[in-house]
């Protein structure tokens, strides 16, 4: 089975109804083995591109992970870094807003993380979330000190959204590529992670009665997603809805979307120009000559 991205892509505008969309599909691997393989062919497709990234200098990528907990944005992410020069990509993870973030726009922390042309940006939950989290905990929004108003009614949450994709437009225009992709989990398959994460000590830590109290609001979350989804998935930035409940189907979803995201910007390695070229072979001869200097000695 060949990966195609667009299987997964949302169209713009199109009504999302997740309860209709698959979170598990037949596996583009046959066994462990294949899947090792055809992960590490992604991983080493992945480090040549972000080099011509770099090199070309002139566009830069931001990757948004958005999902419910445990649906292995974590894994996800590690797997893209593994085919990544570190210096060439930056990780930042969205956690609740500090004191001098809420003192911002919402949009402020984010774009204060956004990556340099020729790296690869990673945002683990983003700004995102205040149309998600604080959409279904509207209450945290007291703390954001907005002006008085309808803080809560539909005109608002439009605002936002139209924000978010104006934001992504001017980056698309300035050379930055946004893919977001939605971990598309069931709430079974969460129960059974959750149930692993008590179970085994090793990952107690990621576990905590937050999360039980957050997987309550599941109905809540996914009327969210559906709006956000549909509101905020544009041609030039679009959504991508991975099924994940087999992480490593996930994976190779996620690495081939990027690949071809890389590759439809068409980039080359810089040329060199006349005065380039002489410079580089007068270079060279003094090289060859400081090698022949050293024989002779």
């Amino acid at each position: 089975m060949k990966i195609d991205p667009r299987d997964f892509r949302v169209a713009p505008g199109r009504k999302v109804q997740l309860g209709k969309r698959a979170t598990r599909i037949e596996p583009v691997y046959k066994s462990d083995d294949e899947y090792q393989a055809l992960q590490a062919q992604h991983v080493r497709k992945l480090a040549e591109r972000q080099q011509l990234l770099y090199a070309h200098d002139r566009h830069s990528l931001l990757l948004i992970f958005q999902a419910m907990d445990a649906a292995g944005k974590d894994s996800a992410i590690k797997h893209v870094m593994s085919g990544v020069n570190p210096q060439g990509c930056q990780v930042t993870s969205f956690k609740h807003p500090s004191g001098t973030e809420l003192e911002h726009d919402f949009l402020w922390r984010a774009t204060r993380e956004l990556p340099e042309r020729g790296r690869i940006g990673i945002f683990n939950r983003s700004y995102y979330e205040e149309v998600l989290v604080v959409r279904v905990h509207p209450e945290f929004l007291d703390a954001e000190k907005l002006p008085l108003g309808d803080k809560h009614g539909a005109k608002f949450w439009h605002a936002r959204y139209r924000s978010i994709v104006e934001l992504e437009q001017h980056l698309h225009r300035s050379g930055t590529r946004v893919v977001k992709f939605f971990l598309h989990i069931s709430r079974e398959e969460q129960r059974k992670r959750f149930l692993e994460r008590i179970d085994d000590p090793a990952k107690n830590w990621k576990f905590g009665a937050d999360d039980m109290r957050e997987r309550g609001f599941w109905k809540e979350y996914m009327h969210a997603y559906e709006d956000c989804l549909r509101a905020t998935s544009t041609k030039e930035s679009p959504w991508y809805v991975v099924p994940a409940d087999d992480k490593k189907n996930a994976s190779l979803i996620i690495l081939q979307t990027i690949l071809d995201t890389i590759d439809a910007l068409k980039m080359r390695y810089p040329k060199p120009d006349a005065a380039r070229r002489q410079e580089l072979r007068d270079i060279r001869r003094q090289l060859m000559d400081e090698a022949r200097m050293s024989l002779r000695a």
